[in-house]
């Protein structure tokens, strides 16, 4: 028997696993980048495709930098790449005759909360901040003077009253970075529209062509070009330096007496300590040329060193919710969000099979408290109240809360708070939900283990359980037999391949 570390919200979850179980983790980090600074200009000056910035940019022009709140990957780092890489862009685009004040910042962060200046820490080091004397531009999905595009998309003003667009992102999915961050800077309705079967996979991705298709309207009325990052997998240092790709390390975590300890304490000094352990992130590359070229460039870049590799679909795969969120900044999940990790990001990261078979069974780790942090969760607790006036089956049924959804997109006070950042958009509840959806309607059940809200796993739903041994045995009774089980050690989170 090997023993796992499972995070199951605050909670660190020690699951005996038999040694013919799969346990899949995130490979170790590859070389990282010396110099992100001077790979991004490197990019910018010689892209894959298409022309150099210096070519694309007039002098004394005026430029938008589209950037994304880095929400992925999970668990985030405060010493990341991306900051550097948007000081980098700045000083070339500064280099080649474009003046601080010509340039503008666009921060799109597409349905989830507006970020405020202090949140803004996420996007730039501290000293362009102190020194940037251009416009931030932080999007709003609802302001009235969005700009009609071919096809009814609407875009925020600032990518189409520009001389130049330069898109600066990492390629963690194909709905997070490049041709997705100009979709960020859009409507509801068609960040709405941005569904994906596969995060990781372009066939299976409805959202990925509507970020092209986007890309080539916007193309026509302005040149674009794009910084694209390929990032290693977020690294714990320090004295659990090795997880979760070591088994050594996994083995000294579940062996620990600390672990007693961290048990018994309360679940808001859990969550600062996780959130205090020492992590790094880097990047391994970066791309220039079009958005959609040097995204999936890092981004096939990102597969082949990050994935985990299965020959067959597994039966049951076991998976740990930590209390995060997908979200910035992170706060404690409410059920949506909890299932979201499990369901809507580790089971869509998926390329060539779905990882588990047809009918399978998923056993969910989380206490899945129905908390709903005020105001910032508000549109999450709406979704809810729609759910329990519709039943328990209607959530596995989008047409069925179509009515609920439009009311809520039209509640002014849901919509002005959005506006205002104290909330995020109310339809974000339903596109988290909906995310779930293609990993739910493959699956045969999904099963909440140590579940503390079974009210909460119906309305969804979703099977509560007392326990992880409780959970295992209703798979086992499902299958009919010994099922292959596989333990998810996450996050960070991974792409998937299977190979059978």
């Amino acid at each position: 028997m090997r023993r796992i570390p499972l995070l199951a919200g605050s909670r660190l979850q020690v699951v005996e696993a038999p040694d013919d179980a799969v346990i899949l983790h995130s490979p170790p980090p590859g070389d990282a980048l010396a110099d992100v600074g001077a790979a991004v200009r490197d990019a910018l000056r010689f892209p894959l495709v298409g022309y150099g910035l210096e070519q694309l940019v007039p002098r004394g022009g005026r430029v938008t930098i589209v950037v994304e709140p880095p929400g992925l990957p999970i668990p985030s780092a405060e010493r990341e790449p991306r900051p550097a890489a948007v000081a980098a862009t700045v000083a070339e685009l500064e280099r080649i005759g474009v003046p601080l004040e010509r340039q503008t910042l666009l921060v799109a962060g597409g349905l989830a909360r507006r970020p405020g200046q202090r949140d803004l820490e996420y996007v730039v080091l501290p000293e362009l901040a102190r020194r940037f004397s251009g416009r931030v531009e932080i999007h709003d999905a609802e302001h009235p003077d969005l700009v009609d595009l071919d096809g009814g998309v609407r875009v925020n003003p600032a990518l189409v009253e520009t001389d130049a667009v330069v898109v600066v992102s990492a390629a963690e999915t194909l709905l997070h970075g490049g041709p997705a961050a100009l979709l960020a800077a859009g409507g509801p309705e068609s960040l709405r529209a941005a569904r994906a079967e596969s995060l990781v996979e372009s066939s299976a991705a409805e959202g990925w062509q509507h970020a092209v298709a986007l890309e080539r309207a916007l193309t026509k009325r302005v040149p674009i070009i794009a910084a694209t990052l390929a990032l290693n997998p977020p690294a714990v240092t320090g004295a659990f330096h090795g997880y979760p790709y070591d088994i050594r390390t996994l083995e000294r975590i579940a062996a620990s007496p600390v672990r007693t300890l961290f048990r018994v304490l309360p679940g808001v000094v859990r969550s600062r300590l996780l959130t205090s352990i020492p992590r790094e992130l880097t990047a391994t590359a970066v791309f220039g040329g079009p958005p959609s070229v040097a995204h999936v460039e890092a981004l096939l870049r990102g597969v082949d060193a990050r994935s985990a590799t299965l020959d067959d679909p597994l039966d049951v795969a076991v998976i740990g919710a930590p209390a995060t969120t997908h979200h910035l900044p992170r706060e404690h999940p409410n059920p949506v969000l909890a299932a979201y990790l499990a369901l809507g990001l580790t089971l869509r990261l998926w390329r060539d099979r779905f990882p588990i078979a047809d009918g399978g069974t998923v056993i969910l780790l989380s206490p899945l408290d129905r908390r709903f942090p005020h105001p910032t969760q508000t549109p999450y607790r709406s979704f809810f109240n729609a759910l329990r006036t519709l039943g328990s089956r209607a959530a596995h049924e989008p047409e069925a809360w179509a009515e609920s959804e439009a009311a809520v997109a039209a509640d002014p006070r849901a919509v002005k708070a959005y506006r205002e950042g104290r909330s995020c958009h109310p339809l974000l509840p339903f596109a988290d939900w909906a995310a779930c959806l293609p990993a739910v309607n493959r699956l045969g059940s999904v099963l909440v283990a140590g579940c503390r809200d079974a009210q909460a796993a119906r309305q969804l739903g979703l099977v509560p359980v007392r326990s992880l041994g409780a959970a295992l045995a209703m798979a086992r009774a499902r299958v009919g037999g010994e099922p292959r089980v596989g333990y998810v050690v996450a996050p960070p989170y991974f792409p998937i391949r299977v190979l059978g």
